[in-house]
């Protein structure tokens, strides 16, 4: 009765260190795809497009930028289509998981023309909240900027 009972015990710690592992596993892909995600958005300012960034929004997208300009999406689509980079990289771009929610954030740096036509060399922090939407896809659902000064 005592070895039927260990080996219960065993089997089930076995079970669970698959499902943790399994978990990590798929948190690992998410990051990964939420990273990639990221990129795309880098891609559409880069070459100046915003229909590359449109899907990656939320209908209720939010975007605070680094003045505390609040937009929602149709506006900061009109933002980003007003805007001509010369140049636009991202840094240190990390992504944490926690169920249906992935935070991303990272460092910009910005070159070009801004949606009113002034000269725009911007360095920023972002930080960018996406969650898993009903159809499976991930969506970004907020945007926070604030400028780095050093």
């Amino acid at each position: 009765m005592k070895a039927s009972r260990i080996y219960c015990l065993l089997g089930f710690l076995s079970l669970f260190n698959f499902a943790a592992v399994q978990a990590q596993q798929a948190t690992g892909a998410t990051e990964k795809a939420v990273a990639a995600l990221e990129e795309q958005w880098l891609k559409g300012q880069k070459t100046n497009d915003p229909a590359l960034v449109a899907p990656l929004l939320a209908d209720k997208y939010v975007y605070t930028s680094e003045d505390g300009k609040v937009m929602n999406k149709a506006q900061s689509l009109a933002d980003a289509k007003a805007t001509k980079y010369t140049s636009a990289d991202y840094e240190n771009v990390q992504v944490t998981v926690t169920g249906d929610t992935a935070i991303a954030i990272g460092g910009g740096r910005f070159k070009g023309t801004d949606s009113s036509g002034k000269p725009m060399d911007s360095h920023v922090r972002f930080t960018d909240t996406w969650v898993k939407m009903p159809d499976g896809k991930w969506q970004c659902v907020a945007t926070h900027s604030s400028t780095i000064k050093m």
